[in-house]
């Protein structure tokens, strides 16, 4: 059985043109020019920081914050934040349509990604995720208890962990159900540790018929989604919206922790988008 979210409904291909060919070469060459000097900068500091910030490293997330911000401004899509990322370290979830979110959500705040282990083993996007620090899991119950040794680390090192209950990417048109499996690794690690709920909403550029543009699921390639998006001129928008944080300690299993968090991330999809799963 999949894994991946599948529409009955193909997704329609924007063709690129010659002109969006032009920009797609333009904003790769910009792309590179802060992603390697990036890189290079990331594994210079990654050595300094331990003598001078124990476990944490906060001038490498500050680095990737920015670069991810310039990335999102590279790209061209408009971004829109409402609320506020919380202060304080924990954790974040949000709903799931893109590899897009990278950029959507790390912009924002200085975070750490958690994502699935598949997506170590991807050419460039793996190394990418090693470098700024991503944390793996896998879905091997025997590997549980040391999934939550290395979440408890990340915690204790005062860093804001993301990842996406939904399991797996959609049209980013509807919310998919919360897997509560995916908070077990939560549940006991820190009393009164705090869970923001964040909604992604993603706006199609202007007179595109295939509303669920940035929406990338399924089967679908990477490299022909990231040459659609990246070629196209003038780009849509994306919303970010903030809800504020829960407290794990409110909440009497990770179920009703679940079923919460998935009803706050869904209350900001405007109703013409917020489809059922």
């Amino acid at each position: 059985m999949s894994n991946t979210w599948e529409s009955q409904r193909p997704a329609r291909v924007v063709r690129v043109t010659g002109t969006g060919w032009l920009i797609l070469a333009l904003r790769l060459v910009v792309l590179l020019a802060i992603i390697l000097p990036g890189v290079f900068a990331v594994l210079v500091l990654r050595l300094a920081e331990p003598f001078f910030f124990d476990r944490s490293r906060p001038l490498t997330a500050r680095l990737q914050r920015w670069a991810i911000w310039a990335g999102l401004r590279v790209i061209g899509l408009r971004y829109r934040r409402e609320g506020q990322p919380m202060q304080s370290h924990g954790a974040v979830v949000a709903n799931h349509a893109s590899w897009l979110d990278i950029f959507a959500l790390g912009a924002g705040q200085a975070i750490t990604f958690v994502s699935k282990a598949e997506v170590a083993g991807w050419p460039g996007i793996g190394f990418l995720a090693r470098i700024v620090g991503t944390v793996f899991i896998s879905r091997n119950p025997r590997q549980a208890d040391a999934q939550r040794n290395q979440l408890k680390a990340e915690l204790d090192a005062v860093r804001k962990l993301l990842f996406f209950p939904e399991g797996t990417s959609t049209d980013g048109m509807r919310v998919l159900p919360f897997k509560s499996s995916l908070f077990a690794a939560f549940s006991d690690l820190e009393a009164g540790m705090l869970i923001q709920p964040v909604t992604v909403v993603y706006i199609a550029p202007d007179g595109l018929e295939e509303p669920r543009f940035y929406g990338w699921w399924g089967d679908m390639d990477l490299g022909p989604h990231m040459l659609q998006v990246l070629s196209r001129f003038p780009q849509g928008g994306v919303r970010v919206i903030y809800h504020e944080p829960l407290s794990v300690s409110d909440y009497p299993d990770r179920k009703a922790l679940a079923r919460t968090l998935e009803a706050k991330v869904r209350s900001a999809m405007p109703p013409e988008v917020a489809l059922p799963g």
